[in-house]
């Protein structure tokens, strides 16, 4: 499949040198990436970046130090198109679970989220119903989150994030435990989302390859290096990166039953044990 017309602008994400050791082990070894605003002749395009790696590889801490809950050893990480550090709460983060609070309705939800990055209530309130119309979920706003589907809850976690992130938003295992219909409804959820701003970064964690490729606009995956007798050196960092822009795979439909959809997930498959 061809790639549809586009090209790259400015930096939105960007890791530099990351390195994490645990009680003396190296969890993470100079991370490095770069995500670019991509640019779409008279449209609206952000991004949807995904971590894939096997379990216990670091993904977990990555997305942590992504999202300014953690600091690593050395290393930083810029957001945004003015490329500021990372901070706690400068981010928005969707755990699998998507915590809200049980005792206030959705728009009181929203409107808490509004009120720590210093809105006012009013303010907080239209921004609020503003997200609920954008994500399908008018006549919501005076329910409780029990009242709520799994997916209704996902949707109202990330409207909440939005209300506090400009430029970032991290998820964590956004398939798991989703039959397929349900997956398939989250992709296509999770790209109308990146594709409502253009600087939208979207990073999601994830096991499952072909909801990643299917998803996404790049797949990263972290593993570690060999050294010349085939060992794994401690310390993971990005082994891969696949550009699904240039391989004609993002932003068009029906790309599962292709055969370079096929080839992608095959060549991936390939390398997952090697990591």
């Amino acid at each position: 499949m061809a790639p549809l017309e586009h090209s790259y602008a400015e930096t939105l994400l960007e890791i530099e040198g990351v390195n994490l050791d645990l009680g003396g082990k190296p969890i993470l070894r100079d991370v490095a990436l770069q995500v670019r605003n991509v640019v779409r002749p008279g449209l609206e395009q952000g991004q949807v970046v995904s971590l894939l790696g096997p379990s216990g590889m670091g993904k977990t801490r990555l997305f942590r130090i992504m999202a300014g809950l953690d600091k690593p050893d050395s290393g930083r990480i810029l957001v945004g198109p003015d490329q500021e550090p990372v901070t706690r709460g400068r981010v928005g983060v969707v755990f699998q679970h998507y915590p809200l609070f049980d005792h206030r309705t959705v728009i009181s939800n929203l409107v808490v989220a509004g009120r720590q990055v210093g809105m006012s209530k009013a303010q907080a309130t239209e921004t609020g119903r503003s997200f609920l119309a954008r994500f399908g979920l008018e006549g919501a706003e005076g329910k409780f989150p029990a009242q709520l589907s799994g997916g209704m809850r996902q949707r109202v976690a990330i409207a909440q994030q939005f209300m506090c992130s400009d430029a970032l938003l991290l998820m964590d295992e956004p398939f798991s435990g989703l039959d397929p219909l349900a997956v398939s409804r989250m992709i296509e959820f999770i790209q109308e989302v990146a594709a409502h701003d253009e600087m939208k970064t979207i990073v999601i964690v994830t096991h499952d390859i072909t909801a990643a490729i299917e998803v996404s606009d790049t797949i990263l995956m972290l593993g570690r290096d060999r050294d010349a007798e085939g060992k794994a050196v401690p310390g993971a960092r990005i082994q891969h990166e696949y550009n699904l822009v240039q391989r004609g795979l993002a932003w068009q439909k029906g790309i599962t039953s292709t055969r370079e959809f096929m080839a992608l997930l095959a060549e991936i498959r390939e390398a997952f044990p090697r990591l």
